[in-house]
């Protein structure tokens, strides 16, 4: 009896726990939105923000509240996440806008190479080595090459291909999570259909360039003054293209003299590796 009395008096304690948690959770307990889980079931589950929220959660509430409307804003998903949340909103879906990423540099190794400063530190992540980048030889606009945006990719759609990270587009969602973490701003997002691009960051003068990368943007305006369309203006010496009026003709890409500017880079896969 001495061993059985305690033992029944801690079964009597753990029910009476357990009857008042389980009033509380009926009483007080939040339940869950049903159309809030349905709209976050029916997104990717990336947590890119490429739609502008915190992640997944952030925007399937706002969805659910009212708060927003759009239904497209998860780029990742596209299309057919966009129909599966206006399912769920008993509203028209919107279109997508597809986005692709894209490396702008295409500098030679000496350019993206890092100095023995780098290479006696250890630096293992692009962060790192941006906070200590220097050296004469080294271009400070420059992909820094150890693959923060590879290890940020969650579709394996970047390598790093001589010190320079490349893109696979028919991996690539569109997620953005690269071109955020991208110390140096390297990498760009564009939409799909763009066939322009420029690929260079350099914003230093062209004799400058010229002794870091032989593939570098001199920053010589023969792009922008010749572009019919005014699409490409030029900013602290690095031309920029407004792809809202660039209809492709290719006539900048003939007039590069180092070749920055590049067409049909998002057609193949080819062009990226």
């Amino acid at each position: 009896m001495e061993i059985i009395i305690p033992i029944l008096i801690c079964l009597g304690i753990a029910a009476v726990c357990a009857i008042i948690l389980t009033v509380s959770n009926i009483l007080f307990g939040v339940q869950e939105d049903e159309k809030f889980l349905a709209i976050r079931d029916a997104l990717p589950g990336a947590n890119c923000g490429a739609c502008g929220y915190s992640g997944c959660d952030g925007y399937a509430r706002a969805l659910s509240e009212g708060k927003i409307s759009e239904t497209n804003l998860c780029v990742p998903g596209g299309d057919t996440t966009s129909q599966a949340i206006a399912s769920v909103l008993g509203v028209e879906a919107g279109k997508t806008v597809k986005v692709f990423a894209y490396v702008g540099c295409h500098g030679t190794c000496e350019a993206t190479k890092k100095d023995e400063k780098h290479l006696r530190d250890g630096f293992k992540t692009c962060r790192e080595a941006a906070e200590h980048w220097e050296g004469e030889n080294v271009c400070s606009y420059a992909c820094i090459g150890l693959g923060d945006c590879a290890a940020a990719c969650p579709n394996n759609a970047i390598i790093i291909n001589d010190g320079v990270a490349k893109i696979i587009s028919s991996l690539c969602t569109g997620c953005g999570l690269c071109a955020k973490n991208c110390p140096h701003s390297t990498i760009k997002m564009v939409e799909d259909g763009t066939i322009i691009a420029i690929g260079c960051s350099n914003h230093d003068k062209g004799a400058l360039t010229r002794k870091m990368c032989t593939n570098g943007c001199i920053g010589c305006t023969k792009c922008a003054r010749t572009c019919p369309n005014s699409a490409i203006t030029m900013d602290n010496n690095l031309p920029i293209l407004d792809h809202s009026k660039c209809t492709s003709c290719g006539l900048c890409v003939d007039a590069c003299p180092v070749h920055v500017i590049h067409k049909d880079v998002f057609v193949c896969d080819k062009c990226f590796l």
